[in-house]
């Protein structure tokens, strides 16, 4: 096996949350590496940011190889657990935030979570999100993603008691900046209690609810 990375099989027995593999500039040589020895371990695995060419690539050699195209992940299922229903939520400002939304959503359902995923409830037409307040009121966490200036957070956080997890996107244009202004206005919030994660970092907020999950 290659020198060029040490895999750390024992992060869920210290942290509650295994080790996933960020696939972005990695060679399909060095992602397949990486499955192969997780196969001959036994091990399930979590890939993000995975492109379609890798993807073909790992299910030419691989038939346990669950791609999923629009969250650019994969599970190396060698033995997932049965998803968990949960209280929690996953709410979209609109349909250009779904690729990071499903980011999150499938980093839970590899680590045994499933959740309700609401789309298009941007406060550019309040009442989309109004109208699924009796939903979101009962979540015990929501991760929101909105891109543009992210007026989401502070709105859903302001009507609901549960938790906030803020996803900025890099979803919009001009002074938006690739998500530098939703990541401000997450940050800046006067709605109290909103937990911020990085630009377009889906797999970071499942990470963030599942230990608070964890705790509960």
């Amino acid at each position: 096996m290659s020198d060029e990375y040490t895999f750390d099989w024992q992060r869920r027995e210290r942290t509650g949350i295994a080790e996933a593999v960020l696939c972005a500039n990695k060679s399909c040589s060095q992602i397949a590496e990486i499955v192969a020895l997780a196969q001959k371990r036994n091990e399930s695995l979590l890939l993000t940011r995975l492109s379609e060419e890798a993807a073909t690539h790992l299910a030419a050699e691989h038939q346990n190889i669950d791609w999923h195209a629009l969250s650019a992940t994969a599970f190396v299922d060698n033995g997932l657990p049965g998803p968990v229903s949960s209280d929690c939520v996953i709410v979209t400002a609109g349909t250009s935030d779904v690729p990071v939304a499903e980011e999150a959503r499938r980093t839970l359902l590899f680590n045994g979570l499933h959740v309700g995923v609401l789309h298009d409830c941007g406060v550019a037409g309040l009442w989309r999100l109004t109208d699924q307040l009796p939903v979101l009121s009962k979540a015990q966490v929501v991760i929101a993603v909105a891109g543009m200036e992210g007026a989401l957070f502070s709105v859903l956080a302001g009507l609901i008691p549960g938790l906030v997890i803020a996803v900025p996107g890099s979803t919009g244009y001009g002074i938006s900046s690739d998500g530098k202004a939703a990541l401000s206005s997450a940050l800046a919030t006067c709605a109290p209690g909103v937990v911020v994660v990085n630009i377009d970092n889906g797999f970071g907020a499942a990470c963030a609810l599942l230990k608070i999950i964890a705790r509960r």
